[in-house]
């Protein structure tokens, strides 16, 4: 289907960092347009939020960008990271998805304790000693706002955990990594409303050092922690701006 009449405000190169910037991506599942020519610019250090119904593409964009479409859609146009594009075959995809980390709607906990769940995507590429995984696994938790629930409990089974702690958990596991973006498909979805609550507030500690992108069904969500809202429909993004001039109607 054609675009339909659209507002996009792009940040200003000039002004802002860009983190990462997508030049007409669409994605195709076999022969359904899912998603129309998206052109965004993300930037450093601020949380983005994307919304629309069910179905109008915004998960779908938000997969592509650190290649989780692989093998199930076909997306097609530039994602650019530092100057590559993530969307080229030539790119190692296990190096796109250490610097663009993911997490997904339901906590996904691995059984192991959780001092394993945040080391064990680190250990499976490289050697390090327990000294470094230590520090590594204290410093993630600690980023995650949960560090101070858990210290004592690190051989404790991941699984044993409350939904908000075991989202938190899985925060932890994506910055071991140490990326330099957050992708969160529906983060609090499944969660309770202090829990919900809690995951936002350590969003909005985690964006001093993380541009993060969120698609989120809650429109409240996305006033309460959104920089940049897009708003998607049918496959397009229709607005794209600050979130207050979106949302929150204010100059």
């Amino acid at each position: 289907m054609d675009n339909p009449e659209s507002y996009i405000s792009e940040p200003d190169p000039a002004r802002h960092e860009i983190a990462l910037k997508t030049d007409n991506v669409s994605v195709y599942y076999g022969d359904n347009k899912a998603l129309n020519d998206t052109s965004l610019s993300f930037v450093r250090y601020k949380i983005t939020s994307l919304i629309g119904a069910s179905g109008s593409g915004k998960s779908t964009f938000l997969r592509s960008l650190n290649r989780m479409n692989d093998g199930i859609a076909d997306v097609k146009g530039k994602i650019m990271y530092r100057g590559l594009d993530l969307n080229s075959s030539q790119v190692d995809v296990y190096e796109v998805r250490r610097h663009i980390g993911m997490v997904f709607q339901r906590p996904n906990p691995f059984a192991k304790s959780i001092y394993n769940n945040v080391a064990f995507a680190l250990t499976q590429r490289k050697h390090y000693k327990k000294a470094e995984l230590d520090e590594i696994v204290e410093s993630s938790l600690r980023q995650a706002a949960l560090w101070d629930q858990v210290k004592d409990d690190l051989n404790k089974s991941a699984l044993e955990l409350s939904g908000g702690q075991a989202q938190r958990l899985v925060i932890a596991r994506a910055l071991a990594l140490k990326p330099d973006i957050l992708l969160m498909d529906e983060p609090t979805s499944a969660l309770d409303p202090r829990s919900t609550m809690q995951v936002e507030e350590t969003m909005l500690e985690l964006k001093k050092k993380y541009t993060i992108i969120i698609v989120t069904h809650n429109m409240q969500q996305a006033a309460r922690i959104g920089d940049y809202t897009a708003f998607f429909h049918l496959g397009n993004v229709v607005e794209y701006d600050l979130t207050r001039k979106i949302l929150l109607d204010r100059k």
